[in-house]
């Protein structure tokens, strides 16, 4: 295949948010090797996974020996682990080879190189010093690294569900109008647009509209006299209505959206302690400080601090998501009264009947 320039392979590969270890110290070697075996069609994604999680485990052989030298191998094999565990995925974007057993491969290799390197880590200190507390430090790194990707999957599920009931819930708002004042609104999901798409391609979206809706811009513009956008066939273009559900997060820290931007145009993301930091800090430099105890407790500890602040976002979003369904109420169709239906013969008929009959005997 016809190889682009570096700087193609930036756009097409690299990440538009990603960890700052990752966009620092792996990016810049990562994606110029990316572009070197690309070259070679042998070279294939799982390849690549199956070749990280080798280093990894050759990592996690050398910090069992615990000596100061091995712990300096352990660390570097962990870091090429980790670049090759990077290029996977670059290279999948990159060819299109990309495949859904592929993903699934590199989840459940990255678990086992973290759960071999904990074990052989903090059991080869604890062969060399006798500390009980290494061995309760590989059961932690185990656990909070389960945990950070078990509820990052848990807050995704969430997030998407929220989005699924807002646009059900416009979409019948939406379509109750329609009936009412017979207006047609065309695609009742293209009207909606929520924050979280529109900063992954502007990271300033909601710092340059502030508070302002559609309909505050809308009002805004007619004032000026400014003309509304036709389509093609003469009709008023309907302009989509932003929904941001980090309204209630960014009124309590207002610092949070400059703060975002900085780190969004140098593609930090915001949650700076996350997974890929607690590993490096554990894996790579714990060993070369000679310090694993320290900063493997240290690096847990921010590591809670992120994820509790995460989660503490999610419940003040859950409330701008009872406030955005509130503003798409949904008229109760009244209840129409039954009247059942008197063929020939019903059971109602026949005891009328029966009731006269009686009635006429007695």
């Amino acid at each position: 295949m016809d190889i682009p320039p570096l700087a193609e392979v930036r756009r097409l590969t690299e990440k538009k948010r990603d960890a700052w270890w990752t966009v620092l110290l792996v990016d810049p070697v990562a994606t110029p090797l990316v572009r070197v075996v690309a070259r070679w069609p042998r070279i294939t994604p799982n390849g690549i996974t199956w070749g990280a999680l080798f280093l990894g485990l050759g990592a996690a052989v050398c910090f069992w020996f615990a000596d100061w030298k091995w712990l300096l191998l352990g660390a570097g094999l962990y870091h090429l682990s980790f670049i090759l565990d990077c290029m996977d995925g670059k290279l999948a974007r990159l060819t299109g080879r990309g495949s859904e057993f592929g993903g699934w491969l590199d989840y459940v290799f990255d678990r086992i190189r973290v759960l071999a390197c904990a074990i052989a880590l903090m059991g080869g200190q604890y062969n060399k010093t006798g500390d009980i507390a290494f061995v309760w430090l590989a059961l932690a790194v185990v656990f909070l690294d389960m945990l950070r990707y078990i509820d990052a999957l848990q807050i995704f599920k969430v997030r998407h569900s929220m989005r699924k009931k807002i646009k059900t819930r416009a979409k019948a708002f939406r379509r109750a109008q329609e009936e009412q004042y017979g207006e047609q609104s065309g695609d009742n999901e293209a009207g909606l647009a929520f924050m979280e798409d529109l900063l992954r391609e502007n990271p300033t979206a909601d710092l340059d509209n502030g508070d302002e809706t559609a309909a505050d811009a809308e009002a805004k513009r007619s004032a000026d006299g400014v003309q509304p956008e036709l389509d093609a066939d003469g009709q008023p273009i309907r302009k989509k209505e932003v929904i941001d559900l980090h309204v209630e997060f960014k009124g309590r820290f207002p610092w949070y959206g400059r703060f975002r931007t900085f780190l969004l145009r140098h593609r930090i993301r915001t949650h700076l302690i996350s997974g890929i930091e607690f590993q490096m800090a554990v894996f790579i430099i714990g060993p070369l400080l000679g310090a694993v105890m320290p900063v493997t407790i240290v690096a847990g500890a921010l590591l809670m601090v992120f994820e509790l602040a995460i989660i503490y976002k999610l419940l003040l979003s859950t409330k701008d998501f009872e406030r955005t369904l509130a503003k798409y109420p949904v008229p109760e169709q009244p209840e129409q009264p039954v009247i059942p239906a008197q063929p020939d013969g019903s059971p109602s008929e026949s005891a009328a009947t029966a009731e006269s009959a009686t009635a006429a005997r007695q």
